[in-house]
């Protein structure tokens, strides 16, 4: 299972954006400081104020802030290049901004944004037979 833990500043902007995309939230562990959203069954993003966040992190002076640079990128394939654009239509109508242009090798397809605090996803479909 992978848990992506991400801060945020505003976390009821933040669930809108995710439940936006179609991410389904987890209730039980989500609170007044923390929303659990599965992306897919070993998937979930943890999203936690700024100050839970900073529990977990050992020097808190040194948490990056997304907004001011990128910290991570994270990736999700996609089955197809409509369902990538597709997601990068929920994305932006979320609260979500663009972050690099669409990127088409024609065998690969792919774009990106942010969520309303930074944090960078991918979107990307590789046609199978090219890695074959």
């Amino acid at each position: 299972m992978i848990s992506v833990n991400l801060p945020v500043t505003d976390l009821a902007a933040a669930e809108a954006f995710y439940r936006g995309l179609g991410f389904v939230q987890n209730e039980q562990f989500s609170d007044e400081r923390t929303a659990s959203f599965v992306v897919e069954e070993n998937i979930v993003v943890l999203l936690q104020t700024r100050d839970r966040f900073a529990d977990f992190v050992p020097d808190a002076g040194r948490m990056g802030d997304p907004a001011q640079s990128t910290t991570v990128l994270n990736a999700l394939s996609a089955g197809s290049r409509q369902e990538v654009d597709d997601l990068l239509e929920r994305a932006l109508t979320s609260g979500g901004k663009p972050w690099m242009p669409a990127q088409d090798h024609g065998f690969m397809y792919g774009v990106s944004f942010t969520d309303p605090d930074g944090n960078v996803w991918e979107a990307v479909w590789m046609d199978p037979t090219a890695v074959q």
